[in-house]
């Protein structure tokens, strides 16, 4: 195993340390495994909180700060944050607007999230809750009931920070998540395994010469496996896998995501090609994306998000944003 780590059992501790001493802009607390803005709760201001797994990172801790999340819950390495480290993120964040909890459709963070909303609700805090299920490639997997929550994570949470941040009430911001997510979708390519800290060697067998089509974030399963393909090949079938289901009739976000082992040069060049498809099916875009920013780990391969806008939620898009991981316009 070769891994820039102590042992399997500090991976995220020894992480969430880490990223304390880089961004005091945040309070970590180690112990408790909450990521909070700095500067909250802001008084009249609707707090954004999500969490999941580690071993997506950036997601989510990376995105806390102006213009995104107020708060994100780490769990341990691919398992979900627990209730108590929720409701600890939500009164941290409480600004008195009450909090929404942006969830990825896994069974565990749905559940925990359910359970954290209603003793939130307990202790007087207003919860409002955004389930993110853009994953066209499988409609059940091994983690989920339902689609799988993906790269339009990153969308719903800049989208409906920056009206969090205008100040917009709970409802209004529970509503643009939800607008968001319903215009998005994803679909992901593995080209390698992953390894996680505990296991010490890849989760499961990829041959060499072949990839899988449609694969989750956590190494689930996806259609089907196929002989290596070219990055044009690729670009073809998994654009045109979310246009099926997506059908724009208007301009549209892009993230070319990395799952974690992809350099950006390839990502790059992955991007011109899913930019050529997009053109030759008549979809304008509006922004792109560029960048490992939903991993899974090691793994090499990408994904592809499409995420149809209006003018509204492309000025959402574009507003100010500040966190570790994302920043423009400040």
């Amino acid at each position: 195993m070769r891994m820039l780590i102590n042992v399997p059992e500090t991976v995220v501790a020894d992480g969430l340390r880490g990223m304390a001493a880089a961004h005091p802009e945040l309070s970590v607390d180690v112990d408790n495994r909450v990521i909070v803005r700095r500067d909250a709760p802001v008084e009249g201001k609707v707090g954004l909180v999500s969490g999941g797994g580690s071993g997506h990172e950036p997601l989510h801790g990376g995105f806390v700060g102006p213009g995104m999340l107020s708060a994100a819950c780490p769990g341990e390495i691919f398992t979900s944050p627990v209730p108590d480290q929720m409701v600890r993120a939500a009164s941290a964040v409480d600004g008195g607007a009450g909090v929404l909890f942006i969830v990825k459709n896994y069974t565990g963070d749905v559940l925990n999230f359910d359970m954290a909303a209603e003793l939130a609700e307990d202790e007087g805090v207003r919860v409002g809750k955004v389930l993110v299920n853009d994953d066209v490639a499988v409609t059940d997997s091994l983690f989920t009931a339902g689609r799988r929550g993906t790269g339009a994570t990153l969308f719903v949470e800049k989208i409906a920070g920056a009206a969090a941040d205008e100040g917009a009430p709970l409802e209004r911001v529970e509503a643009i998540g939800r607008q968001v997510n319903e215009n998005a979708r994803t679909f992901g390519v593995a080209l390698s395994s992953v390894t996680t800290p505990s296991k010490g060697s890849p989760t499961f067998d990829l041959p060499d010469g072949e990839l899988e089509l449609g694969i989750g974030i956590h190494g689930e399963p996806g259609r089907e496996r196929r002989a290596m393909m070219t990055s044009r090949e690729i670009a073809d079938f998994s654009v045109d896998a979310v246009l099926e289901d997506l059908r724009p009739t208007g301009p549209v976000l892009a993230l070319v995501n990395g799952m974690g082992g992809t350099p950006l040069l390839e990502l790059y060049g992955f991007n011109a090609e899913v930019q050529r498809v997009l053109a030759e099916r008549g979809v304008a875009v509006a922004r792109t994306l560029v960048g490992n920013y939903v991993t899974s780990l090691d793994m090499a391969g990408c994904s592809v998000t499409l995420c149809q806008v209006d003018e509204d939620l492309l000025r959402l898009w574009d507003a100010p944003v500040q966190t570790p991981a994302l920043r423009w316009g400040r």
